[in-house]
């Protein structure tokens, strides 16, 4: 019994003995030091390149098309026909009201005669009466009609864009064509409800288009549309484009509208930061990360600001130069033997 007390001692002091010995072998740990550099805190959007000045012009009727008369990139008149709709019926109902709105002038004319010589009453006269000025108002309301067979610019300005062919069948919701001036030009984006309070008119916006990859192109936040879209839980906000901008009528963009810039703000990278679950909203977050300190590991709390893909703003728990470990294991202990490697 004493012998196998003494063995049982000896194997728990060789176990003690063996975790003091791994607890204080030196841990290789990959490290990387706190560096400053800019930092942008922004709120994301997607947008549409329009101009300022713009709009869709369809048929007030549905028809088929049987003249288009202007061709992209010419410049129009307010009032001038840019297209003509197949008339014809509307025409021969026009020219039948306007024979009927004739005749019942003519039975007019004969009733007061007849009432002057005594020969039909005052009722008769004032039948006539009426009868002539319905067919008036029909008469007019269907010559009227004949210019909805034709679709005329609501204002001066650029054909932007022909969506009409000859002998198509167009209705009223169709948009045929798209008049505007080329310039000046705006982004009209959707911001988030979440972020929509932060943004405000003057900010800068930082733009990226397919069309140029790796450029950086500028906006400002020109307006926001004070009612949101309840379904798609966005504002409108339009981001005016300088003169010069090479975005072109109908581009797609990604948005940044700046909100904080920080030149020389302490940075790490993402890897880096543990952020402690459960944090909502779009402020500073809380995390932690591990620190080698004269050989050893420590655990430092610190206060994140802005989290960009590529590297993370401290905002406190840290200074320049601290070396911390570039992608903490799960088995990181407070005071475990460290060795950096840079």
């Amino acid at each position: 019994m004493l012998r196998r007390r003494l063995i049982l001692l000896l194997l728990l002091a060789g176990l003690a003995s063996g975790a003091w010995w791994w607890f204080q072998r030196p841990l290789p740990v990959e490290t990387v030091a706190v560096a400053r550099g800019p930092a942008v805190e922004a709120v994301y959007a997607t947008g549409v390149v329009e101009p300022l000045h713009w709009a869709r012009v369809g048929p007030a009727t549905r028809g088929r098309l049987t003249a288009v008369l202007v061709e992209e990139g010419e410049r129009v008149r307010e009032g001038q026909p840019l297209a003509r709709l197949d008339d014809r019926q509307a025409r021969a109902q026009a020219e039948e009201a306007e024979a009927r709105a004739r005749f019942a002038m003519e039975d007019l004319a004969r009733t007061r005669a007849l009432v002057g010589r005594d020969i039909a009453t005052r009722a008769a006269l004032e039948r006539a009466e009426r009868d002539a000025r319905a067919a008036r108002a029909a008469a007019d309301m269907a010559i009227h009609r004949l210019d909805d067979y034709v679709v005329r610019a609501p204002a001066d300005g650029v054909i932007l864009r022909r969506d009409a062919e000859v002998g198509e069948v167009v209705d009223t919701p169709a948009a045929l064509f798209w008049i505007g001036e080329p310039r000046p030009l705006r982004v009209t984006a959707e911001v988030d409800e979440e972020d929509i309070a932060r943004v405000a008119p003057g900010q800068r916006a930082l733009l990226r288009a397919d069309a140029f990859p790796g450029r950086a192109l500028e906006a400002r936040v020109a307006q926001i549309t004070p009612k949101g879209d309840t379904a798609r839980k966005a504002y409108r906000v339009r981001l005016a484009l300088p003169e010069d901008t090479p975005l072109l009528i109908g581009m797609t963009v990604e948005a940044n509208i700046v909100l904080r810039e920080e030149a020389a703000a302490l940075l790490l990278p993402p890897s880096a930061v543990s952020i402690a679950p459960g944090q909502t909203g779009s402020g500073p977050r809380l995390g932690h990360v591990w620190l080698v300190q004269e050989g050893r590991l420590a655990r430092r709390e610190v206060r994140i600001g802005v989290q960009g893909a590529r590297a993370f703003e401290v905002l406190e728990g840290l200074a320049e130069g601290d070396r911390v470990a570039a992608a903490p294991r799960a088995g990181f202990r407070e005071g475990h033997a460290a060795r950096a490697l840079p």
